[in-house]
């Protein structure tokens, strides 16, 4: 018989670090690779594992991630299937927000108590990844596991940023270690396979991705003041009687914790054989939208995502992916850049009236240069605008953008009038 699964998907902090993409939404709400929102992904995961039962469980700037959710996954009613928001409340129990991420599954418990399962998967809502969690619950079961945490195999170099988890030739968790120095390294290492060996990587860490047989997580988390999973109550369970197993995972993944990583990971996805494969036979489902098919012009296109409804004059799109109902202008140039698009048309009498008092319309205008950076949703670049990203570039914020790891960020709907030059 299939195991019943309930899936949780952490909706996320702050996100200071991803700022000022998450000044105005929850980082799983971030939009990704021009059509989808990062918490698509999970949720796509969960989906075609043939886990359908997924609780979101929301916090900070949550209205747009709520509205996508609600909008995008509806089940038949024949149909036990569902994706619920669970957001923070006030209640009897409690009237402070999720402290951290065992204290929001704590504070969410009470809603599993109506559905039967098996097993709980807990997920983070901001990860690229491509796992069928079918085979991480039966690694789960055939080890008799009480805990399982997904690991992934890394460098020296990355280990530093990461927490690291020692297990044995049985893949058992044996120990613990938050963001390890490089001298102490040494004594970490775990047993990976013989092609991550050859690439130096030989330390596990933590993905963020959990499975708990049932009864085990109420346990934990009734017995613990923790707060956190990967902090506290974890490392608590590696110290005690639970037995937590390693599901090595040696795939693409990646955390999408700040705007380089962000960055790199859409511009990546424009490679001929992109790490993170939009066209492999796993589905990523996302709000279905009714758009014409994009209409291209005189334009070069040279490695680049083109997502629906897109209107585009330019002169060349190299290495950037252009997001949906996007708006280029002709003789523009766009190298390295991901272009989030907007969410509306501008109407013909709109476009006209803002070109009468020369207010650029939303999109790129005529003959604008634009090289490593970021357009979030809506913003207006008006013409001859010069956009250039590099590493020279000082760290800063501005009214209209921000400046990190020398990735230009145009905030959402900001307006950029004609002539500008920045970079």
């Amino acid at each position: 018989m299939k195991p019943k699964v309930l899936s949780i998907v952490l909706g996320g902090g702050r996100g200071t670090r991803l700022s000022p993409l998450t000044d105005q939404r929850s980082k799983p709400a971030v939009p990704i690779a021009g059509k989808y929102r990062l918490v698509d992904i999970p949720i796509s995961n969960c989906l075609n594992s043939g886990y359908n039962r997924i609780f979101v469980l929301t916090q900070f700037n949550s209205a747009s991630l709520n509205k996508h959710i609600k909008n995008t996954y509806n089940f038949s009613i024949f149909s036990k299937g569902f994706v619920d928001i669970i957001a923070a409340e006030q209640t009897i129990e409690g009237d402070k927000w999720f402290q951290g991420t065992a204290d929001a599954v704590r504070h969410a418990m009470r809603y599993m108590a109506n559905h039967e399962y098996d097993f709980i998967l807990i997920l983070s809502g901001d990860q690229l990844y491509q796992i069928d969690f079918q085979e991480m619950i039966e690694a789960h079961i055939s080890k008799k596991a009480q805990v399982t945490i997904a690991t992934i195999p890394v460098n020296a170099k990355d280990a530093t940023s990461f927490g690291i988890l020692k297990a044995d030739d049985q893949d058992n968790i044996i120990s613990f270690i938050e963001k390890p120095n490089s001298e102490l390294l040494k004594d970490w290492s775990s047993e990976v396979s013989q092609e991550m060996k050859e690439k130096g990587r030989i330390y596990l860490a933590s993905m963020g991705i959990y499975v708990f047989s049932k009864g085990v997580l109420s346990d934990m988390l009734s017995n613990s003041p923790g707060i956190d999973f990967g902090k506290e109550l974890l490392p608590e369970a590696i110290e005690g009687d639970k037995k937590v197993v390693s599901y090595q995972y040696d795939g693409y993944w990646t955390d999408i914790g700040n705007i380089d990583s962000f960055w790199e990971a859409n511009i990546g996805l424009t490679d001929e054989i992109p790490e993170f494969n939009l066209f492999d036979k796993q589905t990523i489902y996302t709000r279905p939208r009714m758009l014409p098919p994009s209409k291209m012009l005189l334009t070069t296109l040279h490695n680049a995502i083109v997502a629906d409804g897109c209107i585009i004059n330019a002169k060349l799109i190299e290495r950037s992916v252009i997001g949906v109902r996007s708006r280029i202008g002709g003789g523009t140039v766009i190298r390295n850049t991901y272009m989030m698009g907007t969410d509306f048309y501008q109407s013909l009498e709109e476009l006209n009236r803002s070109k009468e008092r020369g207010i650029p319309v939303i999109g790129v205008g005529e003959n604008c240069y634009i090289d490593t950076a970021i357009l979030d949703k809506s913003c207006a670049v008006g013409d001859d605008v010069q956009i250039k990203g590099g590493k020279h570039l000082e760290d800063g914020d501005f009214p209209t953008h921000t400046i990190k790891d020398g990735i230009i960020v145009v905030k959402k709907k900001a307006v950029i009038p004609s002539g500008t030059v920045i970079g």
